[in-house]
């Protein structure tokens, strides 16, 4: 017969176990891409007109948010712009203007007024991983809040975005997106 502190102690050592096995999992690293073809050159693909849509999902999957993009990429050297234009589905409108800074061997930093610090980005194959913290305006108040972005380059001309959402390492939401190239 099983006593109720025997089940206490067996649900406890299933717990340390979930979480054992939950910590040995790692996060996905730019390196796992890197024999992912097409080769994504960010400078390249961010050169010239794009257009993207995309929207905004809650912490429980709800699409809060709507919205297209058009934007314009160009490049002097290592140095880049991309002047997004955002139009969001209440009829908002949005603008940041990113400069962008190529380090060589995929490895990227960008800045914009909204931005916090400094972007970085690491590009390996198909895929760029970019992180940076983010000026968010909510109810009148400013929100700091991170962002890890996930492109994932399909063809020459459609790029799939993921960014995850967070504060205080709390996801608040997801930005899905799709960049495509005329």
């Amino acid at each position: 017969m099983t006593t109720p502190s025997t089940m206490r102690r067996a649900v406890v050592a299933l717990g340390v176990v979930v979480l054992l096995l939950a910590g040995c999992a790692s996060a996905p690293t730019p390196a796992d891409y890197a024999r992912e073809a097409p080769q994504l050159e960010l400078r390249k693909y961010f050169d010239g007109a794009l257009t993207a849509h995309g929207l905004f999902t809650d912490r429980s999957g709800k699409v809060v948010r709507r919205f297209s993009v058009k934007m314009t990429g160009s490049w002097n050297g290592n140095q880049g712009v991309l002047d997004e234009d955002f139009t969001y589905s209440d009829g908002k409108k949005e603008r940041r203007v990113w400069r962008l800074t190529d380090h060589g061997n995929g490895r990227y930093s960008g800045r914009a007024d909204d931005v916090v610090g400094e972007a970085t980005g690491q590009a390996a194959g198909n895929a760029l991983n970019w992180r940076y913290t983010l000026a968010l305006p909510v109810d009148g108040r400013i929100w700091e809040v991170q962002f890890d972005d996930w492109m994932y380059l399909m063809d020459e001309r459609v790029m799939l975005n993921k960014a995850v959402m967070s504060k205080f390492g709390i996801t608040l939401g997801e930005v899905t997106l799709a960049f495509t190239k005329p």
